[in-house]
Protein backbone atom coordinates (compact mmCIF):
# COMPACT_ATOMS: atom_id res chain seq x y z
CA UNK A 1 0.00 0.00 0.00
CA UNK A 2 1.21 3.57 -0.98
CA UNK A 3 2.07 6.16 2.07
CA UNK A 4 0.08 8.85 2.62
CA UNK A 5 3.01 11.07 0.82
CA UNK A 6 3.27 8.60 -2.08
CA UNK A 7 1.39 8.51 -5.18
CA UNK A 8 0.38 5.74 -7.13
CA UNK A 9 1.03 5.48 -11.23
CA UNK A 10 0.66 3.58 -14.22
CA UNK A 11 0.79 3.87 -17.93
CA UNK A 12 -1.20 2.16 -20.37
CA UNK A 13 -3.18 2.22 -23.45
CA UNK A 14 -6.87 2.33 -22.90
CA UNK A 15 -8.92 1.25 -26.11
CA UNK A 16 -12.01 2.93 -27.62
CA UNK A 17 -15.47 2.15 -25.69
CA UNK A 18 -17.02 -0.38 -28.06
CA UNK A 19 -13.61 -2.51 -27.29
CA UNK A 20 -13.74 -1.43 -23.59
CA UNK A 21 -17.34 -2.49 -23.17
CA UNK A 22 -16.76 -5.34 -24.73
CA UNK A 23 -13.69 -6.43 -22.23
CA UNK A 24 -15.93 -4.98 -19.36
CA UNK A 25 -18.51 -7.52 -20.51
CA UNK A 26 -16.04 -10.65 -19.83
CA UNK A 27 -14.85 -9.13 -16.76
CA UNK A 28 -18.63 -9.13 -15.49
CA UNK A 29 -18.91 -12.90 -16.60
CA UNK A 30 -16.05 -13.64 -14.40
CA UNK A 31 -17.71 -11.58 -11.61
CA UNK A 32 -21.27 -13.23 -12.06
CA UNK A 33 -20.17 -16.79 -12.76
CA UNK A 34 -16.14 -17.11 -11.43
CA UNK A 35 -16.72 -15.28 -8.01
CA UNK A 36 -14.37 -12.99 -9.37
CA UNK A 37 -14.50 -8.87 -9.45
CA UNK A 38 -11.47 -7.49 -8.65
CA UNK A 39 -10.11 -6.68 -12.17
CA UNK A 40 -13.47 -4.41 -13.00
CA UNK A 41 -11.76 -1.77 -10.22
CA UNK A 42 -10.16 -1.02 -13.37
CA UNK A 43 -11.18 0.20 -16.95
CA UNK A 44 -9.62 -2.48 -19.79
CA UNK A 45 -6.48 -1.41 -20.73
CA UNK A 46 -2.96 -3.02 -21.95
CA UNK A 47 0.09 -1.92 -19.18
CA UNK A 48 3.03 -0.11 -20.66
CA UNK A 49 4.44 0.61 -17.49
CA UNK A 50 3.41 -1.45 -14.19
CA UNK A 51 2.39 0.67 -11.99
CA UNK A 52 4.89 2.51 -9.25
CA UNK A 53 5.05 5.19 -6.46
CA UNK A 54 6.71 8.57 -6.59
CA UNK A 55 6.60 11.30 -3.54
CA UNK A 56 3.48 13.54 -3.83
CA UNK A 57 6.18 16.34 -4.11
CA UNK A 58 7.51 14.89 -7.81
CA UNK A 59 4.07 15.08 -9.12
CA UNK A 60 4.55 17.93 -11.71
CA UNK A 61 8.18 16.62 -12.02
CA UNK A 62 6.00 13.59 -13.26
CA UNK A 63 3.91 15.13 -15.51
CA UNK A 64 6.23 16.86 -17.67
CA UNK A 65 8.65 13.41 -18.22
CA UNK A 66 5.44 11.98 -19.31
CA UNK A 67 4.57 15.10 -21.71
CA UNK A 68 8.15 14.69 -22.72
CA UNK A 69 8.33 11.10 -23.80
CA UNK A 70 8.73 10.68 -27.93
CA UNK A 71 7.95 6.97 -28.27
CA UNK A 72 9.39 7.68 -32.05
CA UNK A 73 5.76 5.42 -32.94
CA UNK A 74 2.89 6.76 -34.63
CA UNK A 75 -0.66 5.79 -34.45
CA UNK A 76 -1.23 1.90 -34.72
CA UNK A 77 -3.88 -0.85 -34.59
CA UNK A 78 -3.95 -3.12 -31.50
CA UNK A 79 -5.35 -6.47 -32.70
CA UNK A 80 -6.83 -7.96 -29.87
CA UNK A 81 -7.44 -12.20 -30.51
CA UNK A 82 -8.68 -14.31 -28.14
CA UNK A 83 -8.04 -15.02 -24.78
CA UNK A 84 -4.69 -15.94 -22.52
CA UNK A 85 -4.17 -17.03 -19.24
CA UNK A 86 -0.93 -17.01 -16.34
CA UNK A 87 -1.63 -19.63 -14.44
CA UNK A 88 0.04 -18.45 -11.30
CA UNK A 89 0.02 -21.11 -8.78
CA UNK A 90 -1.83 -18.36 -5.99
CA UNK A 91 -2.72 -15.62 -7.92
CA UNK A 92 -3.83 -16.86 -11.60
CA UNK A 93 -4.94 -14.27 -14.40
CA UNK A 94 -7.30 -14.85 -17.18
CA UNK A 95 -6.84 -11.66 -19.92
CA UNK A 96 -8.07 -10.75 -24.01
CA UNK A 97 -5.13 -11.16 -25.89
CA UNK A 98 -3.38 -8.74 -27.80
CA UNK A 99 -1.62 -9.79 -30.44
CA UNK A 100 2.45 -8.80 -30.21
CA UNK A 101 3.93 -6.03 -32.89
CA UNK A 102 6.75 -3.58 -33.56
CA UNK A 103 5.21 -1.03 -32.64
CA UNK A 104 3.21 -2.23 -29.44
CA UNK A 105 6.65 -3.77 -28.53
CA UNK A 106 8.37 -0.28 -29.95
CA UNK A 107 5.84 1.89 -27.66
CA UNK A 108 6.57 0.05 -24.43
CA UNK A 109 10.05 0.05 -24.63
CA UNK A 110 10.70 3.28 -25.34
CA UNK A 111 8.32 4.23 -22.59
CA UNK A 112 10.55 1.85 -20.14
CA UNK A 113 13.60 3.52 -21.15
CA UNK A 114 12.61 6.58 -20.69
CA UNK A 115 11.47 5.67 -17.58
CA UNK A 116 14.45 4.46 -16.72
CA UNK A 117 16.60 7.44 -17.45
CA UNK A 118 14.31 9.72 -15.35
CA UNK A 119 13.99 7.65 -12.12
CA UNK A 120 17.26 5.67 -12.21
CA UNK A 121 15.58 4.89 -8.44
CA UNK A 122 12.74 2.79 -9.26
CA UNK A 123 14.05 -0.72 -10.42
CA UNK A 124 12.31 -2.00 -13.75
CA UNK A 125 11.89 -6.06 -12.62
CA UNK A 126 12.24 -8.28 -15.06
CA UNK A 127 8.69 -9.32 -15.42
CA UNK A 128 8.14 -6.31 -17.01
CA UNK A 129 10.96 -6.04 -19.18
CA UNK A 130 9.82 -8.80 -20.85
CA UNK A 131 6.49 -7.44 -22.30
CA UNK A 132 3.64 -10.14 -22.39
CA UNK A 133 0.76 -7.38 -23.63
CA UNK A 134 -2.50 -8.40 -21.71
CA UNK A 135 -5.47 -7.21 -21.21
CA UNK A 136 -6.87 -8.50 -17.87
CA UNK A 137 -10.63 -9.64 -17.42
CA UNK A 138 -9.70 -12.17 -14.16
CA UNK A 139 -7.24 -12.00 -11.21
CA UNK A 140 -6.53 -11.36 -7.38
CA UNK A 141 -9.75 -12.72 -6.56
CA UNK A 142 -9.76 -15.63 -9.06
CA UNK A 143 -9.12 -18.83 -7.41
CA UNK A 144 -7.11 -21.58 -8.56
CA UNK A 145 -10.81 -24.02 -8.82
CA UNK A 146 -12.45 -21.12 -10.39
CA UNK A 147 -9.47 -20.52 -12.65
CA UNK A 148 -9.70 -24.28 -13.40
CA UNK A 149 -13.33 -23.72 -13.99
CA UNK A 150 -13.20 -20.82 -16.26
CA UNK A 151 -9.62 -21.52 -18.77
CA UNK A 152 -11.57 -24.66 -19.71
CA UNK A 153 -14.64 -22.26 -20.89
CA UNK A 154 -12.04 -19.06 -22.04
CA UNK A 155 -9.44 -21.42 -23.51
CA UNK A 156 -11.40 -22.35 -26.77
CA UNK A 157 -13.83 -18.87 -26.63
CA UNK A 158 -12.73 -17.11 -29.71
CA UNK A 159 -12.84 -12.69 -29.33
CA UNK A 160 -11.72 -10.68 -31.92
CA UNK A 161 -11.40 -6.90 -32.25
CA UNK A 162 -9.48 -3.92 -33.10
CA UNK A 163 -8.52 -0.64 -31.93
CA UNK A 164 -6.49 2.33 -33.22
CA UNK A 165 -3.98 3.18 -30.39
CA UNK A 166 -3.62 6.72 -30.90
CA UNK A 167 -2.27 7.98 -27.51
CA UNK A 168 -1.33 6.03 -24.21
CA UNK A 169 -2.26 7.53 -20.67
CA UNK A 170 -0.93 7.88 -17.69
CA UNK A 171 -3.35 6.81 -14.57
CA UNK A 172 -3.24 7.58 -10.84
CA UNK A 173 -4.84 5.85 -8.08
CA UNK A 174 -7.16 7.78 -5.63
CA UNK A 175 -7.32 5.71 -2.97
CA UNK A 176 -10.56 3.60 -4.75
CA UNK A 177 -9.59 3.88 -8.15
CA UNK A 178 -7.50 4.59 -11.21
CA UNK A 179 -8.46 7.64 -13.25
CA UNK A 180 -6.78 9.06 -16.20
CA UNK A 181 -4.71 12.76 -15.40
CA UNK A 182 -2.63 12.58 -18.65
CA UNK A 183 -3.06 11.62 -22.52
CA UNK A 184 0.05 11.93 -24.97
CA UNK A 185 -1.31 11.55 -28.22
CA UNK A 186 0.83 9.18 -30.66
Amino acid sequence: MQMPDENLYFIALIPHDDVADAVTGFKNDFAENYSSSKALRSMPHITLKAPFKLVKREHKQLQEWFKGIRPMVESFMVELEDFGSFPNKDNPVIYVKPVMTPNLERLQKAILNSFEHAYPQITIPYTERTFHPHMTIAYRDLTPDQYARAIDVYQHKKYSAFFRADKFCLLQHNGKQWNVILEHSL
